[in-house]
């Protein structure tokens, strides 16, 4: 029989500074600790889980002196639920480690000065900010230490969020701050009322039972769309459900469901049907109006969005004669956006059916000098798409966490636009495309922005000019 691992125990550790997955970072002596929950200014024991040669991953094994930015955490399902890892840490104190996660990237990364780097914009809310939340019905509810003896397997169904690192349990939520009214409300009520009507949830491991997921999506224009996606219901399960919950929240807008049979969660490519309301939800700003379907990508929290894309708008610094290029457009929000100070906006973006929302948006809003293409960016942008579209003044770029293929880079630095703009999501990413375009452009403004409070995420917008 194998001897279980020894753990050891390493004592009067102090955190100086935290990692980018959210760790506290320590020292001792030649090995760096990255302890769970731990942030700078606290001093702790820490028990080592994993141990490599030059680092460690640890516990708190006790909490010896509290940092004096450490706050106690708002919601009960923290430390539990993999959401809002930060919420032990002041906000102010949050910020100021978002921005140095981006300057350090920027800076130790791609060697670039950020001496001249703007303060982090902070969330116009750090609670209820998001607009929309998935959760995952399954009937292998995660069990804490503080549940009772379960008597009824009923009592294992659960609605929630996956736990982290176990892709089959389900924590169940009672209060989730993520969210504004009537989430909670609605969650709870659905999960109730199936469990009262025996109404199977899923089994992630199995595939089977009759519900899987329910998506929330609000808007700042007060409508609100419910998705609610089956696998395998039995026979007048959707209409019992469905008839609940449309008589149940009459400030449902748009009401859906969908039939997800599939081995994935994801439902991309799965046909929406509508049941109740319209088929999508609007969002306002600045008097544009933004339709969002089921399947929409739009920044999850909404008025943050906005302060984005002033700052995006900002940086580009339109006169109205410019040819503008927004890359990774989406469904054409910051396109649309920055149109009216613009002589001409394309857009670009590798997923068809956002396209078709972004030509929809510009439709809707009586806008009519845009222009948007569907198909992988390092394919659409060459010699014929130019010559066709003509030579960019400005390019935004918004791409996912990854970054910009490189050949999309190297399309960049052929065309030469006078300035871009680029937003992302993951500093460290951004710093990689830099590297190559600092060779043509000149690190004008960085400006980064919180748009997910109490989670170690931050955006970042940079202005990069062309040498002279």
């Amino acid at each position: 029989m194998r001897r279980a691992r020894e753990q050891q125990t390493l004592t009067g550790l102090t955190v100086h500074d935290i990692a980018e997955e959210g760790k506290g970072v320590a020292r001792s002596e030649d090995l760096v600790v990255f302890i769970e929950k731990a942030i700078p200014g606290d001093v702790v024991d820490a028990t080592v889980y994993k141990k490599k040669k030059n680092f460690a991953e640890a516990k708190i094994a006790h909490l010896i002196t509290p940092s004096p930015e450490r706050v106690e955490p708002f919601c009960s399902h923290f430390g539990v639920c993999g959401g809002c890892k930060w919420q032990h840490m002041d906000y102010g104190a949050q910020l100021k480690y978002k921005q140095k996660s981006v300057l350090d990237a920027l800076q130790r990364l791609a060697g670039l000065d950020v001496s001249h780097a703007e303060a982090i914009l902070p969330s116009v809310q750090d609670k209820y900010y998001r607009n929309k939340l998935e959760y995952t019905f399954s009937n292998k509810r995660w069990l804490t230490s503080q549940d009772d003896i379960i008597e009824d397997e009923r009592e294992l169904n659960a609605l929630g969020f996956h736990v982290p690192l176990r892709f089959d349990k389900i924590l169940k939520i009672d209060h989730c701050y993520l969210q504004a009214d009537p989430s909670n409300d609605l969650r709870n009520s659905i999960a109730a009322f199936a469990i009262e009507n025996n109404i199977s949830f899923y089994d992630l491991r199995a595939h089977e039972g009759a519900l899987r997921n329910l998506v929330i999506r609000t808007s700042s224009t007060g409508e609100l769309m419910v998705i609610v996606i089956f696998a395998y219901p039995e026979e007048g399960q959707v209409e019992l459900v469905m008839e609940f919950v449309k008589a149940q929240f009459l400030q449902i807008t748009s009401l859906l469901y969908i039939i997800n049979q599939k081995k994935n969660d994801t439902f991309s490519d799965q046909e929406v049907l509508l049941y109740n309301g319209k088929a999508y939800i609007e969002e306002e700003m600045e008097g544009l109006r933004f339709r969002i379907g089921p399947k929409s990508f739009y920044q999850t929290n909404s008025l943050q969005a906005y302060e984005l894309y002033k700052i995006t708008r900002d940086f580009a610094d339109l006169k109205g004669d410019e040819l503008v290029y927004d890359l990774y457009t989406g469904t054409g929000t910051i396109a649309n956006f920055v149109a009216k100070m613009a002589k001409k906006v394309v857009g670009v973006e590798y997923v068809p059916d956002a396209i078709i929302d972004a030509k929809i948006n510009s439709e809707v809003n009586g806008i009519n000098n845009t222009v948007f293409y569907a198909g992988d960016m390092k394919d659409i942008l060459n010699n014929d798409f130019i010559n066709h579209n003509g030579k960019p003044d400005v390019i935004i770029t918004d791409p996912p966490r990854a970054g910009m293929h490189p050949e999309v880079v190297e399309r960049l630095m052929e065309m030469e636009a006078d300035k871009i703009v680029y937003v992302s999501c993951n500093a460290a990413t951004q710093a990689r495309d830099l590297i190559r375009l600092k060779e043509k452009y000149d690190l004008v403004r960085i400006k980064p922005v919180d748009m997910f409070p109490h989670t170690q995420h931050v955006e970042n917008v940079v202005l990069l000019k062309l040498k002279k």
